[in-house]
């Protein structure tokens, strides 16, 4: 396991860096004696492992991508089996999910990754999270959760995700002071709470740590479903970036200027679509080189999402590096009628509306071989005039205007929410790449 520098991310630049790099240079030693995927991936590019020294010495290595993961999965385990702990899988948004063996040190490193986390959102052991999300279905998020509020000596209530009733009384019953939700969920718990009288402006709750959908703007302004629940109920908002691939979480400190780089635990660079670094002002998919890892490190793994960094000082302290709020993911990029979008900007649409009552996006390849966006919604008005103020709403603000379909509950349930996947299904992409 790295040697864990809690205090790394106060540090000057140059301190990080040089951290970073006699951190990076046992990692390559870790992994020339132990990974079978990196050991023929040196091998055939023909990298001597005592050639990387620094961070810009990562350029002479080639990527590791998502399609690496999935067709060479076990020549990433680094250890024997009997030392493996638990089995974890992404959550196959892009594809099929991808399995990752964590030891025993791997849980320690998760766990120390979000006490850390919990840190930089101002939490501490004073406070009791609920956990409105899964710990179950081999979902890392959840369980790292779970213990990096053990490790803090915070205390934990597991809930886990939907029923707003459940919700409400484990609020009432065990006061907690801080929630760990999906944001439209937790409009979905202001929603059963106006309709059940429950004071809940008045409730224990006083910061919510947000996973799954944007709350922030590229300028750092509340998004619209971020706007929403903050003016029903004045709770602070905290943004997360996280993925089950780099066991690291991105935390938004009070300041809510990007989230914040553990430098002991993990390497960003912001690459182009040729792999090489951007510049600070443009954007850039995150790619990280994992640090600490025992059971499946990874070098340079492309995160697909897109995203800008900040390395300025935060208004906090830190001098860590900072990830601003995700564009989208590079394989979700579509190009609708002349107009490059990200989903999260149709979601930011679609949240505009309070008759939408649910909704799921399709992305097809139409019969002249270009983009074509079907949005499929759930609302309480059904009225064509209704749909074509949604359209207009669209134009207005993307400039284009996707179809819009009305679908009932079942449609939804059956698309959206499939029973074997964890996270809702937003985003489904039909299109022939």
């Amino acid at each position: 396991m790295t040697n864990l520098a809690p205090d790394i991310e106060w540090k000057t630049k140059d301190e990080i860096q040089l951290f970073q790099e006699e951190q990076l240079r046992d990692l390559i030693s870790y992994l020339k004696n132990n990974s079978k995927f990196y050991q023929q991936l040196f091998e055939s590019n023909d990298i001597e492992s005592d050639s990387i020294k620094t961070i810009e010495d990562l350029q002479k290595i080639p990527v590791t991508t998502k399609d690496d993961l999935f067709l060479n999965n076990d020549d990433f385990i680094c250890v024997p089996k009997v030392e493996i702990i638990d089995y974890i899988t992404t959550s196959g948004t892009m594809g099929d999910p991808v399995t990752f063996a964590l030891t025993d040190n791997d849980l320690d490193r998760l766990a120390y990754n979000e006490s850390m986390s919990f840190k930089v959102c101002g939490v501490d052991k004073a406070d009791t999270i609920q956990l409105m999300t899964t710990i179950d279905r081999r979902f890392m998020a959840g369980l790292a959760y779970f213990l990096g509020a053990r490790k803090l000596g915070a205390g934990i209530v597991r809930v886990g995700n939907g029923i707003p009733e459940l919700q409400w009384d484990t609020i009432n019953r065990i006061k907690p002071t801080v929630i760990i939700a999906v944001p439209s969920f937790i409009l979905k718990v202001i929603e059963y709470a106006e309709k059940h009288g429950i004071d809940y402006k008045n409730s224990s709750v006083k910061k919510a740590i947000c996973i799954g959908e944007p709350l922030r703007n590229q300028d750092f302004s509340l998004s619209t479903l971020a706007e929403k629940i903050k003016s029903k109920w004045d709770i602070k908002l905290f943004s997360t970036y996280a993925s089950t691939e780099m066991s690291t979480a991105f935390n938004e400190c009070p300041a809510c200027k990007g989230g914040h780089e553990h430098p002991d635990l993990i390497i960003t660079e912001f690459l182009d679509e040729n792999n090489e670094n951007v510049g600070e002002s443009e954007p850039g998919e995150i790619t990280v080189t994992t640090l600490g890892v025992e059971g499946m490190p990874l070098l340079r793994f492309k995160t697909g999402d897109i995203a800008y960094r900040f390395t300025s000082k935060c208004s906090c302290g830190r001098s860590s590096l900072r990830v601003g709020p995700v564009i989208g993911r590079r394989k979700q990029m579509i190009k609708y009628k002349g107009t490059t979008l990200y989903p999260a900007a149709l979601y930011d649409v679609l949240a505009d509306f309070n008759d939408i009552i649910d909704y799921y996006i399709e992305v097809s390849t139409n019969h002249i071989g270009t983009d074509d966006i079907q949005i499929n919604i759930l609302s309480t008005n059904n009225s064509p005039l209704f749909i074509k103020t949604i359209k207009d709403h669209f134009r207005a603000k993307l400039r284009v205007a996707p179809h819009v379909k009305l679908v009932d509950k079942d449609t939804i349930t059956k698309n959206k929410y499939p029973e074997t996947s964890r996270k809702p299904k937003v985003f489904i992409d039909l299109r022939k790449h």
